[in-house]
């Protein structure tokens, strides 16, 4: 997952199960009628150390969530009345807020044996549910998000019903791509980071020039507004939308067609870029989000005032009528934000929920703003849509892999639109292990699933839909969160927090409706602590992993050493395999061990300098001997990256990852965690082994690119008996 605050950078694994202590000195353990109460709304009372020990969660931290479930636990005598009204709910409701069920499996309804029961389709249909002493619904049911209706007497009662692909398909064979950070990747043609135009050039040359089968980027989700940005995309305003600072400015079609006083001002703009763009590649600059979109949003406003022909007006109307409320919400609250300031619970009181009167008198006062933004939204897509289009015409068999950020910004517009469906006061984080003793706090709003489900998924689902729609693979961050998430409530340490459970069977029918109609793969990153059966879970739906060789190890011992390096042939073949990640050390500083260098630089050390180096020489020193032990490196050979990648084609890995900026030798982590204004986290380009930014036109011409291509192209080939290219790409619904 993205490391937010920081994170562990082993897989464990927990469960639940009574602990004796609260998770503070300072906190009273819960009553029992409290915590059958937690229990009962799906949060657990105590979670695993990671040591073999239980920790309980203080009574305070448990009334804290169950407030932010809309459950009033303040004093005995209200959990006992809470728990008496969920009981008499359970008891009244006849039917569940929302079913989901497999296709190909009969499920069986607990409903009154004298209840009728039929389902509307989703295209219209109706499905009739024979009467009987027991109820199942039919295994033959269509693929969809229908609506079950039960009539008893002369009560009614309806529910969501999703229908969902028991499996996704598979990949249509192993392959291998690039992880990139796009802002990193700057072409000469940027306006002073990776654009949508930088997208699709790297998608063609890498896959037309190297074999490559797909390119993982970083999310490219709305920001927040305003200067200074948050510059992690992993702290998006809107995980809805895509960010218009990404967008190529002269591939936009109104771009040929402005008048020759519009373009003189579009050639006056075009050169404050290219100062900016020269900043970045020739004096080893930063990338500055702020300084790129304050002039893109010049030359945007520009071109708004192009006409549209009236082919471009019917694109563009259907986008608006294909978006719908969506569109109008995120619109409206980017007009409402510049006027207002980018925290929306700052706005007067009545602007402060979409459905309000003033809401709607701001939007009409707001129409030319609004119309701008939704305007910004379509050009976006348009990019979007035509690199993807590019990878696929290039022979990418998988083609652009877009991820899907855990959350979004507390202050951004998907915390106000969904704040029905988010919980107040509350932010996602990690408890305390052995590798972070003071928890994680990512600052990020958790959806309700009790309002989610409620809503019958729908807002989860429109999440999924768009992240897929130009997409061949989609990557969920922290996917463990389909399951449970580490709940903080606000004003506590992350060390007072409680895990809150989410129904990860609708969770993950809907993650699976949801790409199989859009025909994409789905990447679970699932690093970090995972209890048991949660990997399992994911590999019987057919959604991959990731995995990280450095933190592949056979912790049992039963092949050697405790600890030793996992042999190739017992890693899971459902995940994507690579070296690093966008918040991990680079291959070149892990060989060279710049990467405690520069965590002892910044006083991120957990132990003094010479241990820790000690530690790092060792764990190269057991990758050394396990790769010249399997013919892989030379004896008295150092490790290198050809030998680290021969070992992961080794492996049975689906997907081989390489991360773009290895092939240049470039050592800085693009994200260190534990780190905020000590390191220019999100704002390095790509670069070499000496610091040289690095263009994408001499990445193209680099011998380590080259040379990966032939390694893994080659040896991938020789694994499956074909070649890279020519395999038959999945059928794509709704597109």
């Amino acid at each position: 997952m993205a490391a937010y605050l920081d994170r562990s950078e082993e897989h464990r694994d927990e469960s639940s199960a009574p602990g004796p202590a609260p998770d503070e000195p300072g906190e009273d353990a819960p009553s029992a009628a409290l915590a059958a109460l937690a229990h009962a709304h799906g949060v657990d009372s105590s979670y695993d150390a990671g040591d073999g020990d239980f920790v309980q969660v203080g009574a305070a931290t448990l009334i804290a969530v169950l407030a932010a479930l809309g459950v009033d636990a303040s004093s005995p005598e209200a959990v006992e009345r809470e728990l008496r009204l969920h009981r008499e709910a359970a008891a009244e409701r006849l039917l569940p807020r929302c079913l989901v069920a497999r296709a190909g499996r009969r499920t069986a309804l607990d409903a009154p044996a004298a209840a009728r029961l039929s389902i509307e389709l989703e295209d219209g249909g109706d499905w009739q549910l024979p009467s009987g002493r027991s109820h199942w619904l039919p295994a033959d049911l269509p693929l969809g998000r229908h609506t079950l209706h039960l009539r008893l007497a002369d009560r009614t009662e309806s529910a969501t019903l999703i229908v969902t692909p028991d499996r996704l398909a598979p990949l249509p064979g192993r392959g291998w791509g690039f992880l990139a950070q796009l802002y990193s990747v700057l072409s000469e043609r940027s306006w002073g980071m990776g654009d949508l135009g930088d997208l699709a050039e790297l998608a063609q040359w890498s896959a037309g020039a190297l074999g490559a089968d797909f390119l993982q980027i970083n999310p490219l989700h709305a920001g927040l507004p305003g200067a200074p940005s948050d510059p992690s995309p992993y702290r998006p305003s809107s995980r809805r939308f895509a960010d218009p600072v990404h967008l190529r400015i002269e591939a936009l079609p109104e771009y040929a067609y402005a008048s020759a006083a519009d373009r003189a001002a579009l050639d006056e703009l075009a050169q404050r870029a290219g100062r900016l763009r020269a900043e970045v590649l020739e004096h080893d600059g930063l990338v500055d989000r702020d300084a790129v979109w304050a002039v893109k949003q010049e030359a945007l406003r520009v071109l708004h005032t192009v006409p549209r022909g009236p082919g471009r007006e019917a694109a563009y109307q259907a986008f608006v009528r294909r978006e719908g409320d969506w569109l109008e919400q995120y619109a409206g609250w980017t007009a409402l934000a510049e006027q207002h300031g980018s925290d929306w619970h700052a706005w007067p009181k009545g602007l402060r929920h979409p459905g309000s009167p003033q809401v709607a008198a701001a939007r009409a006062e707001l129409a030319e703003q609004i119309e701008f933004h939704r305007w910004l939204a379509w050009l976006v897509d348009e990019q979007l849509s035509g690199a993807q289009l590019a990878a696929e015409r290039a022979g990418m068999a998988v083609g652009l892999i877009h991820d899907l950020a855990i959350g979004c910004h507390p202050h951004g517009a998907d915390s106000w639109a969904l704040q029905d469906h988010l919980a107040g006061d509350i932010s996602v984080g990690a408890p305390p292990d052995a590798f972070n003793p003071h928890g994680q706090d990512w600052g990020l709003p958790p959806w309700r699933p009790d309002a989610l489900a409620a809503a019958g998924y729908a807002p989860f689902a429109e999440l999924l839909r768009a992240a897929a729609r130009h997409a061949g693979a989609i990557r969920i961050d922290h996917v463990m969160g389909l399951f449970r998430l580490w709940w903080v409530p606000a004003g506590h340490p992350p060390t007072q927090g409680a895990y809150v459970r989410y129904d990860a069977e609708a969770m993950l029918g809907v993650l699976a409706l949801e790409a199989h109609r859009a025909g994409t793969a789905v990447i679970g990153e699932d690093l970090g602590t995972v209890e048991p059966g949660v990997r399992e879970e994911l590999t019987a739906r057919g959604v991959l992993g990731t995995s990280v060789l450095w933190f592949e190890r056979d912790w049992t011992g039963k092949e050697g050493a405790k600890g030793a390096p996992l042999a190739p042939e017992r890693w899971r073949p459902g995940c994507l395999a690579t070296l690093t990640t966008h918040d991990l050390p680079s291959t070149a500083a892990r060989l060279g061990g710049d990467h405690v260098e520069l965590r002892h630089r910044l006083g991120l050390l957990a132990h003094p300098l010479a241990e820790e180096q000690e530690a790092a020489a060792a764990e190269l020193a057991d990758w050394r001997a396990e790769l010249t032990r399997r013919g892989l490196l030379e004896p008295g050979a150092a490790v290198d990256q050809q030998a680290l990648y021969r070992f992961l084609l080794a492996t049975p890995a689906e997907l081989v990852g390489v991360w773009l900026p290895d092939t240049v030798g470039d050592p800085r982590p693009q994200n260190l965690p534990g780190t905020w204004d000590q390191y220019p986290n999100w704002r390095l380009p790509v670069a070499d082994r000496a610091g040289t930014p690095v263009t994408l036109e001499r990445l193209a011409t680099e011998p380590g690119a080259l040379a990966l291509h032939e390694l893994l192209g080659e040896g991938l080939a020789r694994a499956s008996g074909r070649g890279r290219h020519g395999r038959p790409t999945p059928p794509r619904e709704g597109r």
